[in-house]
């Protein structure tokens, strides 16, 4: 799918505007006037020593206007746009759970958002704000602690496990998965493959951060044509 634009555009009937007439010397430039009735033309355009030069500083005055802007879209192409906002987003989240980016549980949370059990607007948005905002910190943290020359393990697997709950919290499966792998290094106390461990967390995180980032922007410009 395309990406998507702006669609607060209001519908409506585009006026009626006659473009501008151009300067007659244009006419006389392109051989178009009629010779028995030439233009008078400014006194140096008429010796043959001065007409290639004068030609070259009018050339901005013999230009034609620029177009007019396009009209604003009519209602029915503005519903036409929305509707094919809606079908990019539905396939965009399609994808996510066919590569396993997400899991039931976003689900869930997709269909107490819509029928609005919740009892709070906007849930999805808000859970997938926190999770990126938390990710960010602890990735940044486990970061800190295993660039230490002496790496207190304990600490790592607390942040680890921090942001294992942050992803279950949003169906974030992969980044779930990754922090499963991790544990694995914490517990042979190995730096380097921690280190490993850490590149491929960042990676998933990054890549649903940014599923989550396009879901969020259709939404958004969806909303802006108005209601269904």
């Amino acid at each position: 799918m395309a990406p998507s634009r702006a669609c607060s555009v209001n519908g409506g009937t585009p006026s009626q505007t006659s473009p501008r007439a151009e300067p007659r010397a244009s006419r006389y430039i392109r051989g178009s006037v009629d010779p028995k009735h030439p233009p008078t033309l400014p006194r140096p355009l008429r010796h043959r020593h001065h007409s290639f030069h004068r030609i070259g500083s009018l050339r901005h005055l013999l230009s034609p206007p620029p177009p007019p802007p396009p009209p604003p879209l009519p209602t029915r192409s503005l519903a036409m746009s929305a509707a094919a906002l809606r079908a990019r987003l539905n396939n965009h989240v399609t994808s996510m759970f066919a590569t396993d980016t997400v899991d039931k549980y976003f689900q869930y949370l997709q269909s107490v958002d819509e029928d609005g059990s919740s009892g709070a607007p906007g849930l999805v948005t808000e859970v997938i704000n926190l999770f990126i905002g938390d990710a960010n910190s602890i990735l940044n943290g486990i970061a800190g602690l295993l660039n230490q020359t002496v790496v207190d393990f304990n600490k790592v697997d607390d942040l680890v496990h921090q942001l294992k709950g942050c992803s279950c919290s949003v169906g974030a499966k992969k980044v779930n998965l990754s922090c499963m792998h991790f544990h694995q290094f914490i517990e042979s106390r190995s730096k380097e493959g921690c280190l490993m461990a850490l590149a491929l967390l960042t990676n998933e995180f990054c890549d649903v951060r940014d599923k989550f980032q396009t879901m969020m922007q259709l939404e958004q410009q969806i909303a802006a044509c108005g209601p269904k």
